[in-house]
């Protein structure tokens, strides 16, 4: 695949940024930067961007030595900017050197960027194909769109029979009444297991789509579960205290007391490596059951008066984050190279497929509102058609009326696509300007689309055809109305 060394370099200083803030505040103090890799080096980066690129590489392969899948959990809290994840999530599907840390990353970030939307509820919405199979996900199509530059990898059958694993294990976690049922049932060995199997094929959106729900349902009920019990064994020790005993239980060999349960953090536990943290779920559970075993300890009454222990104050929502009010930026565009249009054409042709696969699996009633990334896309009734028919490699004039129409389609989600992420995007920085760059070529493209329409509907009115005339017409006026906005927008 074409890859455009300054996108990469944005891809891998996002990376870079992120994992230096991570280890700043691990170590509590400045991480020293690698020669060469300062912020100013990257902006002004022009002719040597492969030497660059090859540093950054090397510098990000280091710090991904330093930085465990544990402290990448507790980095992605809900300020991180999702432009951040899907930098991770790039950067990740594109090693070559796979490791497991590496799929454990991989997995947090796509579960990240899962629980947290950009638009509330925006995985939520999807139809039913008139097979009765789902269409692709939202999400699925978000991550489609995230790694379209990427090596998306070949999803083997066996690995398409593994996925279906995952709605039994789901509604099966969703069964467990309390901790030790869970812990006990191999439950989360085996979904590890499952994970491992995929290889590379995890990087697959369709992978990804599949596990992140997954994981954001167990995790629910996991946190459920564990902060119940703990709190049962937090409150069988203070009981314990109260009547002076202070070993709990011995387990393992080792005297479990008052102090070693009063220190118990679940947060904290659920923050730590995955390898460690179930070795520390399942003394937690031995805990538990032997707790269980015990008769139930009656404590003293409050003494009258005695006021009771309060949760406290719940936290105030903190407020969202607004970006600074600058002035408008205008776009100086550089000549559009043949290198810029064939990464976008490979990008319209993957948008196309990805449009095709869903209005012709979706309802009917649906099929018209095409779930994007940040919108929906709506289509005209001649688009839809255009986007079912079989015909389309015909030499004639309805087949070229189709080609046209989504060739049009393609384009203008392209260009909102970009729009969507140039909004996202601090003014002036260098990734706002390679949104704008890609605008530039998608003006260049949209013009040539537009050119084609206009001979197309000539020849339609021609040939008496004045409906697909209008429907060309129709689509051509979409089409001039969002490069109109782009123009409008990179002016400033």
């Amino acid at each position: 695949m074409v890859e455009d060394p300054k996108w990469e370099l944005s891809i891998l200083a996002n990376v870079s940024g992120f994992y230096q803030k991570l280890l700043r505040d691990y170590l509590q103090g400045e991480l020293p930067v690698h020669p060469g890799l300062e912020n100013e080096a990257i902006h002004q980066a022009s002719t040597n961007l492969r030497e660059i690129l090859g540093k950054m590489h090397r510098w990000l392969q280091l710090l991904d030595m330093a930085i465990t899948p544990a402290m990448v959990r507790q980095a992605l809290t809900a300020e991180i900017d999702p432009e951040i994840a899907e930098a991770l999530l790039r950067y990740y599907t594109r090693k070559r050197d796979f490791t497991e840390a590496d799929r454990d990353k991989t997995d947090l970030v796509a579960t990240f960027l899962y629980r947290h939307p950009r638009v509330p509820g925006q995985w939520e919405r999807r139809g039913y194909g008139l097979d009765g199979d789902l269409p692709l996900s939202p999400f699925e199509i978000a991550l489609i769109e995230i790694l379209a530059d990427s090596d998306t990898p070949l999803l083997p059958e066996e690995h398409v029979q593994l996925l279906r694993e995952f709605e039994p294990l789901r509604e099966h976690i969703q069964g467990f009444v309390n901790f030790n049922a869970l812990i006990d049932s191999g439950i989360l060995s085996r979904v590890r297991e499952l994970k491992q199997s995929f290889g590379r094929s995890f990087h697959h959106p369709g992978v990804l789509a599949t596990i992140a729900p997954y994981n954001v349902v167990i995790g629910a009920r996991f946190d459920e579960l564990f902060g119940v019990a703990i709190g049962e064994i937090k409150s069988f020790a203070k009981a314990v205290e109260e009547l002076g005993g202070s070993i709990l239980s011995n387990i393992d060999g080792v005297d479990v007391t008052v102090e070693h349960v009063q220190a118990l953090e679940e947060g904290e536990l659920l923050k730590i490596d995955y390898v460690e943290a179930l070795d520390k779920f399942r003394r937690v559970s031995k805990l538990k059951k032997e707790i269980d075993k015990r008769p139930r300890i009656r404590r003293a009454a409050t003494p009258a008066g005695m006021p009771a222990r309060s949760g406290g104050a719940a936290a105030a929502a903190k407020p969202a984050r607004v970006r600074p009010t600058t002035a408008p930026v205008k776009h100086v565009a550089l000549p559009v190279t043949a290198q810029q249009l064939s990464m976008e054409e490979a990008k319209l042709r993957r948008v196309e497929e990805s449009i095709r696969i869903f209005v012709r699996v979706a309802d009917p009633k649906f099929r018209q509102v095409v779930p994007m990334r940040f919108f929906n896309l709506n289509l005209t009734a001649a688009e839809v058609e255009a986007y079912c028919a079989d015909y389309l490699e015909e030499k004639s004039l309805r087949a070229e009326v189709g080609r046209t129409l989504l060739r049009s389609v393609a384009v203008i989600g392209r260009i909102q696509t970009e729009l969507e992420e140039l909004k996202r995007c601090q003014p002036a920085t260098s990734l706002w300007k390679l949104r704008a760059d890609a605008l530039v070529v998608l003006l260049d493209v949209a013009r040539s689309a537009y050119d084609s329409g206009s001979h197309v509907i000539t020849n339609a009115q021609k040939a008496g055809e004045p409906a697909m005339a209008e429907a060309v017409q129709t689509s051509m006026r979409k089409l001039r109305e969002r490069a109109e906005f782009v123009v409008k927008t990179l002016a400033g």
